[in-house]
């Protein structure tokens, strides 16, 4: 997962690459690149801590005036995601959320007809159990004003997959409003989610949802 601050090429910007239990050699392809570019850094964890407990890490090693994350497949290219802050700088948006469902995005290569149900269902679930009015919470590009943010990392409980669920559900609740925006995005292989995950998401978000 790659968590970063991030604007156009004359603007300060920050990337940090968070290694969550790699086993490759992202480290040091990471360092090597840091040596011609010192806004880029690593922070390495030698156990895996979830998506969600990775890209808090990354939240909290930030510094910037904006903060977001991005997975590391591929899916979403840079101009988009520059896009996303475009749509947050100088906005009244606390925060700016990439969807592969809103009206006009372009998918290129579709997800497996498997993942796109149950996908579907996911979302279903989550706008009628935490009444969030989005139509993808689960596409990793996403970017958010750093104040509200910060404010709100002390009470994330989720290290999963359901992050992204939490995350939305208790910036509404701070009354902290988010944009949707379509996108151009493309499945890659490679993906770390597995359907076998959604039991286990459904028991933690129940748990949210209850705990508050």
């Amino acid at each position: 997962y790659l968590p970063y601050f991030t604007g156009r090429l004359r603007d300060k910007y920050e990337i940090i690459v968070v290694c969550n239990g790699c086993t490759d050699k992202t480290p040091q392809i990471v360092g090597e690149f840091r040596k011609r570019n010192p806004s880029v850094r690593c922070i390495e964890f030698s156990r895996k801590l979830g998506k969600g407990g990775a890209v808090k890490k990354g939240f909290e090693a930030a510094k910037g005036d904006y903060v977001g994350f991005a997975d590391c497949d591929r899916s979403v290219s840079p101009r988009e995601y520059e896009k996303l802050f475009l749509a947050l700088k100088n906005s009244d948006y606390c925060g700016v959320i990439a969807s592969r469902r809103a009206e006009g995005s372009r998918i290129l290569i579709q997800q497996p007809m498997k993942r796109r149900i149950a996908s579907r269902a996911f979302n279903i679930m989550v706008r009628s159990m935490f009444g969030l009015p989005f139509y993808d919470t689960q596409c990793g590009t996403k970017i958010f004003k750093a104040k509200p943010l910060k404010r709100l990392l002390p009470k994330l409980k989720s290290d999963g997959f359901e992050f992204d669920v939490e995350l939305l559900w208790k910036l509404k609740k701070e009354n902290c409003r988010i944009r949707e925006l379509p996108l151009v995005w493309r499945y890659e292989k490679g993906s770390r989610f597995s359907l076998w995950n959604a039991p286990g998401m459904f028991l933690s978000l129940l748990l949210i949802r209850l705990g508050g």
